[in-house]
């Protein structure tokens, strides 16, 4: 009987959990909620989305030219960096449900001041 209790006790807490991840939702990606979790997580709601699902809506070479730098800043595009040119997978900085940092702040302190986690 403990065992049932406990079994159900873990279930509830994890619908819990999943629901509260799932209410922390970022305005800019509204028009994709009503579709459900599979229109991004494509590779099941327990992974990251792939960057071909990003892809589906967000061009790089867009991202790229919205981010391009001036001057000395020139460099730090992060949408077409030195070190990852336009290849850098998209959820090392982005997080919808979670913060993120850039993965460039691993080691340097650009500033992003529009990034969006």
């Amino acid at each position: 009987m403990n065992k049932i209790k406990i079994l159900l006790v873990l279930a509830l807490t994890s619908c819990i959990a999943l629901s509260a991840q799932a209410r922390d939702k970022r305005e800019y990606h509204d028009m994709v909620y009503d579709s459900g979790c599979k229109t991004c997580h494509d590779q099941g709601a327990k992974h990251f989305p792939s960057d071909e699902a990003c892809l589906q809506c967000h061009d790089m070479g867009e991202l790229a030219e919205q981010t391009k730098r001036e001057g000395h800043d020139a460099k730090q595009n992060p949408h077409d960096s030195m070190h990852y040119g336009q290849e850098a997978p998209c959820m090392e900085c982005h997080g919808e449900h979670t913060p993120k940092q850039a993965i460039c702040m691993d080691c340097h302190n650009f500033d992003y001041p529009k990034f969006k986690h």
